[in-house]
C-alpha cells in the first residue's frame, strides 16, 4: 500500500521557506506544519518572524502559537503533535507541508526517531557538576569520549549541556547515546516524506539576515522581549532563543544597543550556518536555490511530488 506523501521544507533562517510553503500550499491544496522551535511560542512573534495573518494568506498553520514562553517543551511533545496534525491533514483530503529550520525536529519526522525521556537523576548531576567547578569540563569531555567516542565526535569539548547528557544517558541506562540513537531509529517510517532545503549564496543569505534583524528592531523587537522578561518570574527556557537572550543583556544594561544588534546578526549568520550543514547531513535532500523565483521552486516541488 502506497504511504501518503508529505512535503518538507527544510533550510537556514531567512532563506525565504514560508513563503514558499504557501505557495505550495495554494498550489496543492496544502496545509502546514511548523518545524520551528521557537515559533511554537505565544508571545514571541517579532523575534522569530512568525507570519501573522496576511503572511498566512488563508492556509491553516499547525503547532505555532500554542506553548507559553515559561513552559518545557521536547523534540518528543513535537513529534506526537507533528504526527497528529499530519493525520488530521491527509484526514481532509490535503497533503501537509512541513516548513521549518529546527534540524532536530524535521529528523524526529523524517526518520521515525524514538525519543527515550529519561528522568533526571539530580544526585548525579550535582556530582557532575561539582566536578566541572573542582577539576574542569575537560576532564568529563574525556570520560564521555570513553564511554561513547562515536557521540563525542559532533560534541565540542565546551558544551557542557551535550556533555553532561552523555554522561547521564549511559549513567540513567548503561547504553550509550549512540547504541539508543540507533535503537530509537528501528521504527518503520509511517509516510514518504519528500525532502527539500533552500541554499543561496553565501553573501546573499548574510545580507538578508541582517537585513531581517534591523526590520525586527523596527518592528519593536526590544519591546516584545521586554514585555515577556517582565511577565513571567522564573526565568523561561524561551528566552535563551537567538535573538531574545541577547536583547535580554541589553536590557540588563550588559551590552549597548548597537552591541545586541550586531551580535544577533552575528550569531543568525552563525546559526544559519550550523542549519546548513545539519541538512547537508540527508543525502536525499533535494535542493533548491533560494535566489531563483518562487514560481521556479514550486514547480520544482511540484514536478517532484508526481
Amino acid at each position: 500500500m502506497q504511504k501518503p506523501k508529505v512535503i518538507v521544507i527544510g533550510g537556514p533562517t531567512a532563506s525565504g521557506k514560508t513563503a514558499l510553503a504557501i505557495e505550495i500550499a495554494k498550489a496543492i491544496n496544502g496545509e502546514i506544519i511548523s518545524a520551528d522551535s521557537m515559533q511554537i511560542y505565544k508571545e514571541m512573534n517579532i523575534g522569530t518572524a512568525k507570519p501573522d495573518e496576511t503572511e498566512k494568506q488563508g492556509i491553516k498553520h499547525y503547532l505555532m502559537d500554542f506553548v507559553n514562553p515559561n513552559e518545557r517543551y521536547s523534540v518528543a511533545d513535537y513529534k506526537k503533535q507533528a504526527k497528529k496534525s499530519i493525520e488530521e491533514i491527509i484526514k481532509k483530503g490535503k497533503t501537509p507541508i512541513i516548513v521549518g529550520g529546527t534540524g532536530l525536529y524535521i529528523d524526529s519526522l523524517i526518520y521515525e526517531i524514538e525519543f527515550l525521556e529519561i528522568e533526571t537523576d539530580l544526585e548525579y548531576r550535582k556530582k557532575l557538576e561539582e566536578i566541572v567547578e573542582k577539576e574542569g569540563l575537560t576532564k568529563l569531555y574525556y570520560e564521555a569520549k570513553q564511554i561513547d567516542e562515536e557521540a563525542m565526535r559532533k560534541i565540542s569539548q565546551n558544551d557542557r549541556k551535550r556533555i553532561l547528557r552523555v554522561l547521564e544517558i549511559y549513567h540513567q541506562t548503561g547504553k550509550t547515546k549512540t547504541q539508543l540513537d540507533k535503537m530509537s531509529r528501528e521504527k518503520e517510517i509511517e509516510y514518504d516524506y519528500k525532502m527539500f532545503a533552500i541554499e543561496m549564496d553565501r553573501e546573499i543569505l548574510y545580507d538578508r539576515i541582517n537585513r531581517r534583524v534591523d526590520i525586527m528592531i523596527d518592528k519593536g523587537l526590544i519591546e516584545e522581549v521586554n514585555k515577556i522578561y517582565q511577565k513571567y518570574q522564573e526565568f523561561p527556557t524561551a528566552m535563551q532563543a537567538l535573538g531574545y537572550k541577547e536583547v535580554v543583556e541589553y536590557l540588563e544594561k550588559k551590552i549597548t544597543k548597537e552591541e545586541m544588534i550586531e551580535k544577533i546578526k552575528r550569531e543568525s549568520r552563525r546559526y544559519a550556518k550550523r542549519q546548513l550543514t545539519w541538512f547537508r547531513k540527508n543525502k536525499e535532500t533535494i535542493w533548491l536555490n533560494g535566489q531563483d523565483s518562487l514560481e521556479k521552486n514550486v514547480n520544482i516541488i511540484l514536478e517532484e511530488m508526481k
